[in-house]
């Protein structure tokens, strides 16, 4: 397998010290990259900047106007969460336009699969603001880049960041082209991504969220992609598959608790590469969104970049959940209802 990786320094001026979403992230993870001499397997692909036509499909010119306005003036919040410095613009120009550019790299065939290690992320932007450490929609963005410019008909979004992708579902509830399934610990911030909410008018039925109580688990996970995400992928029968991958919904993360472990995260990275293989000749990217604990988010991108070039290896040095997991049985059965799978809607 060619594997390709996407970063450029600038994501490391994109920063706020004392705030989970900083330059540390990435620098832990690179120095775990790094040490464990996965760089020298990968591909490197330059990131470049989103044009205006790219950022315009998803988001208004007067929002993307005001993020390199605030930026030029040397930052300042969006929302109480959401911060910009004199550099964050072009980190997230440099995200956006990085993650277009490998999604274009899969679909040329110039690389088998990619993983976007950019940042700021971006599944909580909304068409006319920013929030949630998010500035622009990076793989709504992606989605519609793989749609317009390179005319594929079916593109699959799986959000398995701990918190909803509001803004990646608010971007993509009316496409019938964009499937947007999202696991996500609920309620919780951003306090969308109820299991009703399915998509809007000819998207209505595209839209699939798997909201999730504390403490979910391995287990959950994958019965939840066996029994509902894989059957609904087969259905929709995507030519690309995007991923958000947030490393938060790990049970050691400091902003959630999912219960998630490093091995469950190897697991959902192994089933979509699968996926890929099966669905859509293995044409996957990946791309960051959230993930707090430095060691979590290190192991959990490395193995992702195994599950990617298609090892079997798999570091955990955190171990598995220390709580038990909840039957969630009757739950997927009404998820299976809702989404048609058993013969319902």
């Amino acid at each position: 397998m060619t594997t390709g990786y996407v970063y450029d320094e600038i994501f490391l001026k994109h920063n706020l010290p004392g705030h989970p979403e900083n330059r540390t992230r990435l620098e832990e993870t690179l120095a775990l990259l790094e040490g464990a001499d996965m760089l020298a397997r990968l591909t490197h692909l330059p990131a470049r900047p989103a044009t205006l036509n790219e950022l315009t499909r998803v988001h208004q010119a007067s929002y993307v106007d005001q993020v390199r306005k605030i930026s030029e003036r040397g930052g300042g919040h969006l929302d109480p969460d959401t911060y910009t410095n004199a550099d964050s613009y072009q980190a997230a120009l440099m995200a956006a336009g990085g993650l277009v550019e490998a999604t274009l790299a899969v679909i040329d065939g110039r690389i088998d699969n990619a993983f976007a290690l950019v940042r700021p992320p971006g599944h909580h932007a909304m068409p006319s603001r920013g929030m949630g450490f998010c500035l622009f929609g990076n793989v709504a963005i992606a989605a519609q880049a793989a749609r317009v410019d390179r005319s594929l008909e079916r593109v699959l979004i799986v959000d398995f960041d701990v918190h909803h992708g509001n803004g990646t579902q608010a971007m993509v509830e009316e496409d019938p082209a964009i499937c947007f399934v999202s696991t996500h610990q609920y309620p919780h911030y951003p306090g969308t991504g109820a299991a009703r909410e399915v998509g809007r008018g000819q998207g209505e039925g595209t839209v699939v969220n798997m909201p999730l109580s504390s403490g979910a688990g391995d287990q959950v996970f994958q019965q939840l992609y066996q029994q509902v995400l894989i059957p609904i992928a087969r259905r929709f029968n995507p030519h690309l598959i995007l991923v958000s991958a947030g490393f938060d919904a790990h049970w050691d993360d400091p902003l959630a608790g999912l219960g998630l472990s490093l091995g469950g995260y190897a697991w959902i990275a192994q089933t979509l590469v699968s996926l890929a293989n099966e669905l859509c000749a293995g044409r996957i990217v990946f791309t960051l969104e959230g993930g707090y604990h430095l060691e979590v988010l290190s192991h959990g991108i490395l193995n992702t970049f195994h599950a990617l070039l298609g090892d079997e290896s798999v570091d955990d040095p955190l171990g598995p959940s220390p709580w038990s997991e909840p039957d969630s049985q009757d739950y997927i059965a009404s998820l299976r209802q809702l989404h048609g799978l058993d013969g319902g809607r």
